[in-house]
């Protein structure tokens, strides 16, 4: 096993990070704290290529791989989760779907546009009764000649807001069951369609809001695929999506650490560095440690997609697992290291705490998860199909 990193990895890797000690950390309290959408950053990363690593080129990607947006998310999640989220409104849940499901038309419409953060994407899954179990949605999309008619409602849509394009699933054929649902590119500017933003615990310069259809008429074009693709599409985002997760809790996680680390070697108390007590140097050791190893699990499933295993469900699964536990302990050992400081807004761990939680939750809670890999290790059904 080679476990080397290539001179080209590095160097975008080395970039993202001056990228987020520029751009990103200096501003990103003040942002959170305003609940404040850095579009202006968003637009800066499309400009350099970020969001088009998994793209080819001739739809305006860099086409560099699954590992190289892994290395360089992590980086930007590192200095703002919130920002992090970009990567898959902007790539991995709609510019990645349309490359995978779209005609050509619809590829060479929408992909530069998303990539470049010319667009400002969302992708509307989760509904008011239907989260983990997704193909109890409720949002219909009734044909009517040239047009399908959209009406329902999603609720914690990241950007939506903000955004121009959403990937939105809907049941074409309710009889149908699973086999009904649907997936459309939909203008968010289309009359019929508004947005509400919610307040949250954390992670609060990305917005999150609801969205309601009300008669709602998009050109028959916006389906993505066929008919009953939907469950198809769905889940093979979600497989993406959940890489995008994993790396922004490395990347946060790693932030968790040098925040303790660096008030370790600065606080003094009865006259010697606080990192000089074994306790400290024990939570210290116990963060590098775990975030070597969930590192280590998320860059093996964005290399195994590198190799054209897109459906590495398992692998992918067990990253964002591994993730978002250590992300959510390290938060907590940060805060426990710090004390009080910790606590206060003054420095960035009461944000780190704030923001590790969603990696719990979000694209597939940690149950879910588990689920996944419990009943593929037990033979139940497998992962990766």
């Amino acid at each position: 096993m080679d476990f080397k990193i290539t001179e080209e990895l590095q160097f975008m890797k080395d970039s993202a990070h001056d990228f987020a000690e520029k751009e990103i950390i200096p501003f990103a309290d003040k942002w959170d704290e305003e609940h404040h959408f850095p579009l202006e950053v968003v637009k800066k990363m499309g400009e350099l290529g970020y969001f088009g690593c998994t793209i080819p080129e001739e739809y305006g990607g860099t086409g560099c791989g699954y590992l190289a947006l892994t290395m360089i998310c992590e980086e930007i999640s590192r200095g703002s989760s919130s920002v992090r989220v970009a990567f898959n409104t902007q790539n991995l849940g709609t510019a990645l779907s349309i490359l995978r499901h779209g005609t050509d038309e619809q590829k060479k419409r929408w992909i530069p546009e998303l990539i470049s953060a010319r667009k400002i994407g969302c992708f509307a899954i989760t509904e008011p009764n239907a989260g983990s179990d997704v193909v109890s949605l409720k949002t219909t999309a009734r044909k009517d000649g040239d047009h399908y008619v959209l009406n329902g409602g999603k609720t914690w849509i990241s950007f939506a807001s903000k955004a121009d394009l959403a990937m939105v699933y809907a049941y074409t054929n309710r009889e149908a069951g699973a086999k009904g649902l649907s997936a459309f590119v939909v203008d968010m500017h289309t009359p019929g369609i508004s947005t509400r933003d919610l307040d949250k615990l954390g992670t609060r310069s990305s917005p999150t809001s609801e969205i309601a259809f009300e008669d709602a008429r998009i050109p028959k074009d916006a389906l993505l695929g066929k008919e009953g693709d939907g469950v198809k599409i769905v889940f093979g985002s979600l497989n993406q999506t959940r890489l995008s997760c994993a790396a922004g809790g490395v990347g946060l996680a790693q932030a968790c650490l040098e925040a303790a680390v660096k008030y370790c070697q600065e606080r003094s108390q009865f006259e010697k560095p606080v990192g000089e007590f074994q306790m400290n140097q024990a939570l210290i050791a116990e963060m590098a440690t775990d975030i070597e190893a969930a590192r280590l699990l998320t860059y093996r499933a964005a290399w195994l997609k590198d190799q054209g295993q897109l459906n590495n469900v398992l692998e992918t699964s067990m990253a964002k697992l591994t993730a978002g536990r250590v992300v959510t302990e390290c938060a907590e050992k940060a805060m426990r290291t710090l004390s009080a400081y910790g606590y206060s807004t003054e420095y960035p761990v009461a944000r780190y705490f704030r923001d590790a939680i969603l990696y719990q939750i979000v694209e597939g809670t940690t149950n879910i998860q588990k689920m996944i890999i419990g009943t593929d290790q037990l033979g139940i059904r497998k992962a990766n199909r």
